[in-house]
């Protein structure tokens, strides 16, 4: 890299950095430690389920040096999210962005405390998106879909930070350290935005339950012309019992859409599990040999 090239990168760093780091405070409880960015101008804060585990309470400290409690609004394991809040005064959040738009290659800048450094800034680019990692703790056999991997270095107290753009939009919360030179993040989407948005309102997220286990698939050029999509969703698993075994699904169906609305990946499916479908007559669309049909299930919720 020419010194043109790593000054203006260091410039955009430098830029993204001294815009997030006020804005990402150090979260302890009396057990764990981790990283936090502020959701809100009313004292919110995002940060990772597995931050906080069990805990209803502790300590978040900013850059500045100034440093208050918070108290846990609500959690949800299946997406390592958590919103905290706090009563002292908090910085103005940042932009958060659309991790949608992120393409493999792309920079980005992650700030948060690991081993208790607040303050704390890498760089590094987006290695891979839509990945899947298991949810931890009593939710370990679910996947937390489309997850961020970048290069930017990582450690503990990381988690619950922020993963920004080079616009310095958090376009990612920092989720786990995978290994040597591989770091997580859940991502900022409008699915993600949902859950925020149950946890400060209501203290968690209903979510219907179908029993599939599901993996993106391409469709050959006659099926993609006549559904006007390349990609859809391979049936891998269905639950025993599930309202999808009760409902006809098999593994090997192709859905196409539910309700009428396309399936392409995990997220496309995920945004239509929320509290409306819980026990509501869902039609699913599925490609089975060489016929197009129509599946009928009805959601239950899906209990943690």
């Amino acid at each position: 890299m020419d010194a043109e090239a790593m000054d203006a990168y260091s410039e955009v760093v430098v830029r993204v950095a001294r815009h997030l780091t006020p804005r990402v405070a150090s979260v302890r409880t009396e057990r764990g430690a981790g990283s936090a960015v502020v959701l809100s101008a009313e004292g919110h804060l995002v940060t990772n389920a597995h931050v906080v585990a069990r805990f209803s309470h502790g300590e978040v400290a900013f850059a500045d040096g100034s440093s208050g409690l918070f108290a846990v609004v609500g959690r949800d394991p299946l997406s390592d999210l958590a919103v905290l809040r706090t009563g002292m005064e908090t910085p103005e959040p940042p932009e958060f962005g659309d991790a949608d738009r992120l393409l493999v290659g792309s920079l980005v800048v992650a700030v948060g405390s690991p081993l208790g450094l607040e303050g704390s800034v890498t760089a590094g680019v987006v290695s891979a998106v839509g990945r899947s990692m298991p949810a931890r703790g009593r939710t370990a056999s679910r996947l937390i879909e489309d997850v961020i991997q970048t290069d930017a270095a990582l450690n503990p107290g990381n988690s619950g930070g922020a993963l920004a753009d080079s616009r310095g939009r958090v376009v990612g919360i920092n989720t786990a350290v995978a290994g040597f030179g591989l770091g997580l993040a859940v991502p900022v989407n409008a699915t993600t935005r949902r859950i925020l948005h149950s946890l400060r309102e209501d203290g968690r997220v209903r979510r219907a339950y179908l029993g599939i286990v599901s993996v993106p698939t391409p469709l050959d050029e006659r099926w993609a012309a006549r559904a006007g999509r390349r990609r859809a969703l391979r049936v891998a698993e269905v639950l025993t019992g599930s309202p999808a075994a009760m409902g006809g699904l098999h593994p090997g169906d192709v859905l196409l859409a539910i309700n009428g609305a396309p399936l392409t990946d995990a997220q496309s499916l995920q945004r239509h599990m929320f509290e409306e479908a819980i026990g509501r007559r869902t039609e699913i669309t599925v490609l089975r040999g060489e016929a197009m049909v129509d599946v009928v299930a009805e959601p239950t919720e899906l209990a943690d």
